[in-house]
């Protein structure tokens, strides 16, 4: 029997091949399945007569088979399925290509609902590629000549007909696969445990948890869809509410070390920079410094655009610290971005007698070298942890990757803890900061850093744990780097300019959206886009790629290849955009840039522009459909991350702003992070339940969904 924890492969038609494809889009079981939500829907509720149909537009048909047949088209190889369908008002051609099987499914005779676009050729109207599946209608009357198929019974369709949902797909999965195994499953919809209170659902007018998974995957209007996506929203963001405030809750009962500001030395630190602070660096770094003073621990996301200087307000909060005789630790995704750090910490405290130790993976040492430096081929495993003790416990600074907690060392006092937010720092590495901080009884100050650009609104109902600071304003005397959306007819003009810069010294990122070539999308790879390069383009340059795929070491290779110069070009996928400085790039040129949303784009360029060249950023796009191109537009003269985020928001989904690989956000699959409405109503209910009840003894569902909750929050 099937049930909700039943192995995908148990269902009618899955097999070992196809869950593992399934496993690729996080489908293990039948209950993951039924939480693989549409991200939309096409509208066929309406079959329009052939005689009806008009070029250009998509259409639901539902005819009768007057002749099918394969045959090979000559010049190019390929087999091409040809049908002629005929509803009593009018025939059409439906053309598929390379799937012979088509004609020995489908036979004369048969009635078949098709949707699709319509499309002109020589022949008249054709459609090219359409969805298909066989029905069976009703018993026509004797007479059948002139009869309107599409009044015959419906329904039985789930691929042609009513609102069609579409899901997001990978290599070997069809649209058709995916919903034929939903609806395999749909009737257990209503055995998931409906968690959220039932005087919540009354109160807001939501609809059960298993009715609302019904509709979202098979719903028969568009009310269906609004009021199983509201119900399903409002799990998400009420989830991340509640969590919130539990935190936000246990830590005003929690202590934390004062460290009290050293006004003296932080004026001779700002003093001595080598530029001035702008105003909102100022604010921000009060801001911090009155927080790290008190007794209450502090937990505080700092917000800031590329580059406007959020890293020399964490070094303020962190010696601070370490003038206080305590401990701060600064933790990065990569390696190479904690030797960047580390480096420039170490400049800019140089006047300041202050130990700063790294510790990464390969990399353990102080910056006045006592004696510990690269352990990355030693032999002894104890020997590593001992050298990772002795910084740890030497250091009143310490940089690091994420591995930091997992070190079988403790600090010595730690008392702040600075994140990159790029990668959402969960619940349970909280817990282990703070059972590695040295005291158990006291917690660490905690100050997240994100470039993300969310407004502020959104911020405090996303990070209801957190207090925010933001710096809205750019360091003076910055040049702005020169922005150019690029038709196809003038890429050879880019890549002559490439050329010249290379010539001169520069190098060059290219960001592509893919890994792989996907024959599908039509989107370039960045396979695909290394492969042109280094061999048609640029033959006799040095060219590198890089993706997320590739082993940690593998990738930090090639990055510092790229820093030192011996690689000119790097071809990467968007895990560039994760901080990396590499102040002799002058060029990001983006491939497929109408795939990105318009903030990611924007740190995208941010990559380059960080020393005295000119930098420039130029922007490919896929599409030349006007709408793609005037939202592109928008980076040519706006270098305001925050105004760019909004004005996506009038071209794309929410979901789509701010790209779904974006660690800081929280995992949502229906939510929109900018449906404020729903958002306050998810905060109030979360308040209102904890002033109630907040340890939630009366809602173990609950209790119960939100323990999975935590457990699965981990470092990406």
């Amino acid at each position: 029997m099937i049930t909700l924890d039943s192995d995908i492969e148990k269902l009618s038609g899955a097999g070992v091949a196809m869950s593992k494809k399934l496993d690729k889009l996080g489908i293990k079981t039948v209950r993951d399945l039924l939480f693989y939500f549409p991200f939309r829907y096409d509208d066929f509720s309406q079959t329009t007569p052939i005689s009806k149909a008009v070029a250009g537009s998509r259409v639901n048909i539902v005819g009768q088979i007057e002749l099918i047949q394969n045959k090979r088209s000559p010049r190019k190889r390929m087999n091409i399925t040809e049908a002629l369908i005929n509803d009593g008002s009018e025939t059409i051609r439906a053309v598929w290509f390379n799937q012979p099987f088509i004609a020995r499914g489908l036979r004369t005779g048969d009635n078949v609902s098709l949707s699709g676009k319509v499309e002109n050729d020589y022949t008249g109207l054709m459609m090219q590629s359409p969805s298909y599946e066989k029905i069976y209608l009703t018993p026509a009357p004797a007479s059948s000549a002139g009869q309107d198929l599409s009044l015959s019974r419906r329904g039985s369709a789930i691929h042609t007909q009513g609102l069609v949902p579409n899901y997001h797909l990978t290599q070997g999965i069809t649209q058709k696969q995916i919903r034929f195994f939903i609806k395999q499953i749909i009737g257990l919809a209503n055995a998931t445990e409906d968690w959220l209170p039932e005087e919540i659902k009354t109160r807001l007018k939501l609809l059960d948890l298993g009715k609302a998974l019904a509709k979202i995957h098979f719903p028969k209007n568009n009310n269906d869809i609004k009021e199983a996506r509201e119900r399903i929203a409002f799990d998400e963001l009420f989830l991340i509410q509640l969590q919130s405030q539990l935190i936000r809750r246990d830590a005003k009962s929690c202590v934390s070390a004062e460290s009290p500001f050293r006004e003296k030395e932080i004026k001779k630190f700002v003093g001595g920079l080598p530029f001035q602070l702008t105003n909102a660096q100022r604010k921000a770094a009060w801001e911090i410094l009155q927080d790290i003073s008190k007794n209450k621990p502090m937990s505080r996301l700092l917000e800031g655009d590329v580059g406007s200087g959020k890293t020399v307000v964490a070094v303020m909060a962190m010696l601070n610290i370490a003038l206080n005789k305590k401990q701060a630790v600064l933790m990065v995704p990569t390696e190479i971005l904690a030797q960047q750090h580390f480096n420039s910490v170490c400049k800019l405290l140089k006047g300041f007698d202050i130990k700063i130790g790294i510790v990464t993976r390969s990399i353990k040492k102080l910056n006045n070298e006592l004696g510990i430096m690269n352990q990355e081929f030693s032999a002894k495993k104890n020997k590593k942890i001992h050298n990772s003790l002795f910084i740890i416990h030497n250091s009143q600074i310490i940089i690091g990757t994420h591995a930091l907690i997992q070190e079988k060392v403790e600090f010595k006092n730690l008392a702040l803890a600075v994140i990159d937010e790029q990668h959402r720092f969960g619940v349970e590495q909280r817990k282990a900061l703070i059972l590695k901080s040295g005291d158990k009884n006291i917690i660490p100050h905690f100050l997240s850093m994100t470039a993300t650009p969310i407004p502020r609104s959104l911020a405090l109902a996303l990070y209801g744990d957190l207090d925010l600071s933001i710096i809205d304003e750019m360091p003076k005397g910055r040049k702005k780097i020169q922005t150019f959306v690029v038709p196809e007819n003038k890429r050879q003009d880019g890549y002559k300019f490439i050329r010249k810069q290379i010539e001169s010294g520069r190098q060059v990122f290219v960001i592509c959206p893919l890994i792989d070539f996907s024959d599908k999308l039509g989107v370039r790879s960045v396979k695909e886009e290394f492969k042109k390069l280094n061999e048609n383009i640029f033959p006799d340059l040095q060219i590198g790629f890089l993706h997320g795929r590739m082993k940690s070491a593998e990738k930090e290779k090639i990055m510092q290849e790229f820093l030192d110069n011996k690689i000119k070009i790097l071809v990467s996928t968007s895990v560039v955009e994760v901080g990396i400085d590499v102040p002799n790039a002058t060029i990001m040129m983006i491939e497929g840039a109408d795939r990105f949303g318009l903030a990611q784009l924007h740190q995208f360029r941010g990559r380059v522009g960080r020393s005295d060249h000119q930098s420039y950023c130029f922007l490919f796009s896929d599409s030349e459909a006007d709408r793609s191109i005037k939202r592109l537009q928008a980076l040519t003269n706006c270098y305001d991350g925050f105004e760019l985020a909004k004005t996506d928001l009038k071209f794309r989904g929410p979901g789509e702003v701010y790209g779904t690989a974006q660690k800081g956000f929280p995992e949502l699959k229906v939510a929109s992070l900018f449906d404020y409405q729903l958002m306050k109503q998810a905060r109030d209910e979360a308040i209102k339940l904890i002033n109630k009840d907040a340890n939630l003894k009366d809602w173990p569902e609950l209790k119960n969904k939100l323990g999975q909750l935590e457990n699965s929050a981990h470092l990406e």
